[in-house]
């Protein structure tokens, strides 16, 4: 069994005008929500062995921010192949992982990442693949399983969805617990 996490990162700061698009940050939006992100991995043992993250300074912030709730914090690889990568790569990417990783954690962009979330799911709940379909949203989850001891025998559509949450869906639900 294989599980994947894919992460969109949190909320970015547009207010700088003429700044690089890579070295754009998170906006105070962002910094809470990937605070709020890490703490529901936590929570909900969604631990990775392994975190490859985007070289753009938004995902490593992103990562920064949400590794704290780990103990021991996380560590990264930080891979530019991840910047605005098609879905094809990003599964290259991912199928280059080690066989001792059974979770892995990848921290990227839009389209590249919504378009492998889609590819990937098969299976699982038919609501929450409607709304992944829809929008992958800024500091959104994914976390998909697979039924492989091999991250190289990982296929479109081989996927089960086990969960999708997004910074908003976690406030709404502490704000009617």
């Amino acid at each position: 069994m294989r599980r994947l996490i894919l992460l969109r990162h949190a909320k970015s700061d547009w207010s700088e005008p003429g700044k690089a698009d890579l070295g754009r940050p998170l906006n105070p939006r962002g910094r809470e929500a990937a605070v709020l992100i890490g703490e529901y991995m936590v929570k909900h043992h969604l631990v990775p062995d392994r975190a490859v993250v985007s070289t753009a300074e938004r995902t490593r912030e992103t990562f920064s921010l949400l590794s704290r709730a780990f103990k021991p914090p996380l560590k990264a690889v930080f891979d530019a192949r991840l910047y605005e990568a098609p879905p094809d790569l990003l599964l290259d990417v991912i199928k280059e992982t080690r066989p001792a990783i059974h979770t892995l954690l990848v921290i990227g962009h839009n389209p590249g990442l919504h378009q492998l979330a889609t590819l990937l799911i098969g299976t699982g709940d038919v609501e929450l693949r409607q709304r992944i379909r829809e929008k992958l949203p800024t500091g959104a989850l994914v976390a998909i399983d697979f039924v492989t001891d091999d991250w190289g025998e990982i296929r479109p559509g081989s996927g089960r969805l086990d969960r999708f949450v997004t910074p908003r869906s976690l406030v709404d639900a502490a704000d009617t617990a």
